[in-house]
Order: C-alpha cells, then sequence, then structure tokens
C-alpha cells in the first residue's frame, strides 16, 4: 500500500477497534504485528486435545458487546461471521462447605432467590443494580469517556447542578467505598458477599482497594444485563471478523512484523522501524497498543521524554495471571444444582479468602487458598468440543509476578524467583485439588490438562508484563486521570503524532476496545 495515513503497532482489541473505526471514515491503516498471529490476549487453540478449542487467555466478551465500539462496529462483524454464545446463568460462586449462589440474566428471579439466601439481600442487590442504572449516564461517561475533553466537562456540571456540588462529591465519596466496606455493610450473606468479592480481581483489583465496591456493582449490573457471553466457535472468530473488516475498509495487517523503534523527527513521530531493517513512514500519526515500559523503553529509546522516563520507573505492574486448561470426557457433575449451567464459577471461601490470595500474592508468595474462576464454554457454545464432551476455563488472578515463598510452606520457591515448569505444575496440583473436591469423579474425567504460568503468559505477549493481564496495577492512582501517568492527558504523548492506547491507558483494562474507540473518534 502507499504510505498508510496511521500505523498502529500491536493488534489487541484497542488496536483492532481503532484500525476498524479510521478505515470507516477513509483513513489507511497499517497494523503491524510482531507475533505470528493477531489478537493480543485473545488466542484459541487446541491446546490439550483433537477437537477441544481453547480460548488461551481472554474469553468473556461482555465488556465488548455493551461497548460503543460494539454498537458501532457489531454489526459489520456479524456480517463477517461473528457470533455470540450465551447462558441465562452468567455467573456464580461456590464456597468449602457447599454454600453456593448464581445470578441470572433475570432481575425478579435474582432479588427472590438472594432473599431466600437472607432475608432482605435480594432487595439490595436490587438497589445496588438499580443504582448503576439510575446513575450510568455518570458513571459511563467517566468510566469511558475522554476525561479531558469538553463532553466530560459538561456532564460533570450538569451533575453538579442536578445534584448540587455537595452531592456530586457525595456520590463521588461513595463510589470510592472499597469492596468490603459495600459488601459487608449491605449483604448479610457470607455467600452472597462471596458472589460478588471475586469479581474485583477481573478488574486488576483488591476487595481493599478503593472504588473496588463501585467497579463490583457495575460489573454486577453489566452481567445481570448482559451475561457473559463468549465467541461462538472462539475468540479466533472475533478475530477474523475485525481482519475481514479493516481489510474491507482499505487496511492492511502484517504479522510477523516486529516494530524495533518509531521514528522521531523534529519531535513528531513520522514512523517506524522495523527489527528486519525497514522503515514504513505515516502520514498523520503512529499508534502504540503498547504498555509504557514498551513505548517509553524500547520503542522511543533516546527519543523519549525525560519525565516520560522517569514516570515509566515508577509505573506498577499488578499481579500475575494463572490459567488452567482442561479436555474433559464428559461435562463436571458439581454438587450444587444448576452451577453446570454457570459460565463464570467462583470458587473461593469469601471476601477474607479473596483477601488473603490478594495479600500473599501481592507479597510475592504462592496463595495457600487460590481464588478460581472455572468457565465452561461447552455450556453455552457446545462446538467447543465432541459430543458429549467437555472443556474447563480456569483463571487464578492471584498469582504472584516473582516468587519468595510458598503461602501453604509446601512447594520450595525457586532460588531466583522465576517460575519452573515443576513449579508451574504443583500449583496446578493445589487448584485442581479444590477444583475435584466440588466435582464427583472429577479426576476420572480429565482427558489432558494444560496450564500456563505468568511467566509463559508474558511469553505469548510481551505486554503482560509478570503475566499481568490488565497492562499494570488499577487502583485508583493508576486509573481515570492518572492512567497511566499523573500528567497523561486522554492519548497523547510529549512526542506529536504518537498516540498511547491499550489496556494501560484509560479506560483500562478490558475487551471493551475503550481506548481504541475514544482515540479514533479525536482523530
Amino acid at each position: 500500500m502507499k504510505a498508510p495515513d496511521h500505523i498502529i503497532v500491536g493488534s489487541g482489541i484497542n488496536a483492532l477497534v481503532c484500525a476498524a473505526m479510521l478505515g470507516g471514515k477513509g483513513a489507511r491503516v497499517l497494523v503491524l504485528e510482531r507475533n505470528d498471529r493477531i489478537g493480543g490476549c485473545m488466542r484459541t487453540e487446541e491446546i490439550t486435545a483433537p477437537g477441544f478449542i481453547h480460548d488461551v487467555m481472554a474469553t468473556t466478551f461482555v465488556l465488548f458487546i455493551t461497548s460503543p465500539a460494539f454498537a458501532a462496529l457489531g454489526g459489520d462483524l456479524a456480517r463477517h461471521g461473528l457470533e455470540f454464545c450465551h447462558t441465562a446463568t452468567p455467573t456464580g460462586v461456590l464456597r468449602p462447605d457447599g454454600s453456593h449462589a448464581t445470578l441470572s440474566t433475570d432481575r425478579a428471579a435474582n432479588i427472590a432467590a438472594l432473599n431466600r439466601i437472607a432475608a432482605g439481600d435480594g432487595d439490595r442487590h436490587a438497589d445496588d443494580v438499580g443504582g448503576i442504572e439510575r446513575n450510568a449516564g455518570l458513571l459511563f461517561g467517566l468510566l469511558g469517556g475522554a476525561l479531558w475533553s469538553y463532553p466530560t466537562a459538561k456532564l460533570l456540571a450538569g451533575d453538579a447542578w442536578r445534584r448540587g456540588s455537595r452531592g456530586l462529591a457525595a456520590f463521588l465519596g461513595d463510589a470510592l467505598v472499597p469492596a468490603r466496606g459495600w459488601l459487608e455493610s449491605t449483604y448479610q450473606s457470607e455467600t452472597i458477599r462471596a458472589l460478588w468479592a471475586p469479581w474485583v480481581l477481573h478488574a486488576g483489583l483488591g476487595p481493599e482497594d478503593a472504588f473496588s465496591g463501585q467497579i463490583a456493582k457495575v460489573i454486577a449490573f453489566a452481567l445481570e444485563a448482559a451475561g457473559a457471553p463468549i465467541v461462538k466457535g472462539g475468540a479466533k472468530n472475533l478475530l477474523s471478523a475485525f481482519e475481514a473488516l479493516i481489510t474491507e475498509r482499505g487496511g492492511v495487517i502484517s504479522t510477523g512484523a516486529d516494530v524495533a523503534s518509531i521514528i522521531v523527527a523534529g519531535g513528531r513521530a513520522t514512523g517506524v522501524r522495523l527489527a528486519s531493517g525497514e522503515t514504513v513512514h505515516a502520514k498523520k500519526s503512529v499508534i502504540c497498543s503498547v504498555t509504557p515500559t514498551q513505548l517509553y523503553g524500547r520503542l522511543l529509546g533516546a527519543d523519549a521524554p525525560k519525565d516520560d522516563v522517569e514516570a515509566t520507573r515508577k509505573y506498577r505492574y499488578g499481579k500475575g495471571n494463572f490459567q488452567i486448561h482442561y479436555a474433559l470426557n464428559k461435562s463436571p457433575a458439581w454438587r450444587g444444582e444448576g452451577l453446570d449451567k454457570v459460565a463464570l464459577l467462583h470458587l473461593t471461601p469469601g471476601v477474607d479468602g479473596v483477601s488473603k490470595a490478594c495479600n500473599e500474592a501481592a507479597r510475592c508468595m504462592l496463595p495457600e487458598v487460590p481464588t478460581i474462576c472455572v468457565g465452561q464454554p461447552h455450556a453455552l457454545d457446545p462446538s467447543r468440543c465432541p459430543e458429549g464432551k467437555a472443556i474447563l476455563w480456569l483463571q487464578l488472578p492471584e498469582a504472584p509476578r516473582h516468587i519468595n515463598g510458598d503461602a501453604a510452606g509446601k512447594l520450595e520457591a525457586p532460588t531466583d524467583g522465576q517460575w519452573t515448569e515443576a513449579l508451574r505444575e504443583a500449583y496446578a496440583d493445589r487448584a485442581e485439588a479444590i477444583l475435584a473436591s466440588h466435582i464427583d469423579s472429577f479426576k476420572d474425567s480429565v482427558i489432558a490438562r494444560r496450564a500456563y504460568c505468568p511467566a509463559d503468559l508474558e511469553a505469548m505477549n510481551i505486554n503482560l508484563v509478570g503475566g499481568d493481564p490488565y497492562g499494570g496495577s488499577s487502583t485508583i492512582d493508576q486509573s481515570f486521570l492518572w492512567r497511566p501517568f499523573k500528567t497523561s492527558r486522554n492519548h497523547q504523548t510529549g512526542i506529536k503524532n504518537l498516540y498511547h492506547i491499550g489496556a494501560s491507558t484509560h479506560p483500562g483494562a478490558g475487551l471493551g476496545g475503550g481506548s481504541g474507540f475514544l482515540l479514533a473518534g479525536r482523530l
């Protein structure tokens, strides 16, 4: 192609959304991906046994189907073959004593079910998700909008006028309440508290972190409203649809194209230099969907602004992620009614269990009792495995990036703190023992298992620093106006025509494509 208008480095969800949106406005876009395939954290493979189709990393797309990006692109992606599969029971929790709770996509049914567990807790759930509905304009404007912008200023001014300045301050103060504070002051039932406590982990937070209560309510609202859909046939089909749409709109996607550096001339980004030595120039902009470490280190090198280099040095990455995938010869026989239909089921003792495992991982210890998120793709999409068989997708969100020891005192930490194959499998055995305690004859049903430790995940995607899938710690000081840096302004950088998108930028991690959508709208 001729010199593109925009070069996009990386091909995760934000890069693909940005490329498709810019192409839809007539811009010529070139997407460069260093790996042999596009997708970032979206990757589908037969990693256990033939015929068993696993989403190796990300699998659930509730943030995408509820996003402005999907509203703009969904019809065209569907035209290129994208379909989603759903279940009426998006999430649930199962505790060590067998107590459990599930959430459906029917609010009235949820109110009744939670009230049966503890009188009044269902009504409190209605108040919580109803509060998200009532404040949706402000909440989603801040969660997904360009913060340094006239529309956001107008949104805040309008809300201050409606509530009064003190009322707006009170609302924002309430939004900072940690999940523990919200759950313990709202719900009587430990099981219902346990239903929501693990979800803060999927936002890169812990139950004691500021704002974790509000984000958990937002997740509760989203799950009840839209479920926990997966892509029919695997996330690879979303990537195929994006590739077809971007190509249809005149864009070019190049894999195996490792960008070694960004070309800067006269204080402006003018193109990129590949590891092969080839240079590619852009007429308008270079857009990087990478971590700050990549952008202000490897890609910019000596051209990186000194203040940004210093800010990168202080930028914190979060906990690592650990994944386990199973091919089973039959559907799991859960010891709990209705759990076989749950899309994402958490195994946890409750709020204290999540808190303990988070703290242990933060101290570089292998958690004694990890929080386990169990996905059951076959329950939503039978095409993922042979008839009568099953697959499980396990995510353990509290894995240390560097290992100093084992909280259970049973596994020996490596002297260099690095994950090894033997330690990975031993830790997977720990998680499997918890899983097997809830499923009749589980071990007899296992055809194959494949585990990925944080180091394995980073090897697949260099943006997963230490296996952190959220592009950096998502605590309040590294979110909103302060993501990635305290001086950040939307998706601009200190170099003209160079823009930064991806999980490390506002609105943060997840599969909503928010930063790519926002930047494309601006450009």
